[in-house]
């Protein structure tokens, strides 16, 4: 059985996308196609605040896109040996709140040690954070996207815990978007799971899909990586199948198996 993932593939220097791999282990035939493309803004502004740790409480990241602004920053020679030599301990002496593994493990990359990964989603983050935070304190830094959710500066906001947010990517839809699902249906044939990884992916991508799927689009379990995702879903009409119990490979590959085979509950072969 065929599932389409509305993903970017994992970088290619780190091993095979899990994704696929673990609904590989479900004998499902999973492919990524990219949805959204990026443009990375104010990174001199970011680099200059990650500069004064001092005026900081922590930091709060809910994206990998966010991650990937910083290591553009830290890529100019003079900012890596800054943030090497002194910026990267001060950092860790705060804390540095994710939500999922995937922003965790690029948090570790730059040499931070994440909290909250198990979270999920930015509610259950923001949740967590005012279980650890003191109103009126130091601001949290928070880089983030243009589309950013205001689930979790509200509810912070509501708790008396500064946050301080900067807007570091803009996100757009990818170039070959409509080509490559045009591509994929032509050649591959209707799903029987879709993946949607995003809001903005339910955005740029669902029309497309109703008209590519026609008639048969009802043979098709609509599944989202999670609450915010699904409820973008929903709010277009579209039944959603099932929701990954927390943003991970695992999760999602053992959801979209329950969603496809209902009668047989099991783990993968």
């Amino acid at each position: 059985m065929k599932v389409l993932l509305l993903k970017d593939p994992k970088d290619k220097d780190s091993g095979p996308d899990p994704y696929i791999k673990e609904l590989g282990s479900y004998s499902l035939e999973a492919t990524l196609i990219p949805v959204l493309s990026f443009d990375f803004t104010s990174l001199d502004s970011l680099f200059e605040k990650l500069s004064h740790p001092e005026c900081y409480g922590g930091l709060v990241f809910t994206s990998p896109r966010a991650l990937e602004a910083i290591k553009i920053c830290l890529k100019e020679k003079s900012k890596k040996e800054a943030w090497s030599n002194s910026l990267k301990q001060m950092w860790n002496i705060k804390p540095t709140y994710v939500v999922g593994k995937a922003t965790a493990s690029l948090v570790e990359e730059i040499g931070l040690v994440p909290q909250g990964e198990k979270a999920g989603n930015a509610e259950k983050l923001a949740g967590y954070i005012c279980s650890r935070e003191k109103p009126n304190s130091s601001a949290l830094l928070f880089p983030c996207g243009a589309l950013k959710r205001e689930v979790l500066p509200t509810v912070l906001r509501e708790k008396g815990i500064p946050l301080e947010s900067l807007t570091v990517y803009q996100t757009a839809q990818h170039p070959d978007l409509h080509e490559s699902l045009s591509s994929y249906f032509s050649q591959q044939g209707i799903p029987a799971s879709i993946v949607f990884f995003s809001p903005s992916g339910v955005k740029f991508c669902l029309q497309h899909i109703q008209k590519l799927s026609g008639d048969l689009i009802n043979q098709i379990k609509f599944a989202a990586i999670g609450p915010s995702t699904a409820e973008a879903l929903r709010g277009a009409g579209v039944a959603v199948s099932c929701t990954a119990g927390s943003p991970t490979a695992q999760d999602l590959a053992a959801a979209i198996h329950t969603a496809l085979h209902p009668q047989r509950c099991s783990g993968p072969q």
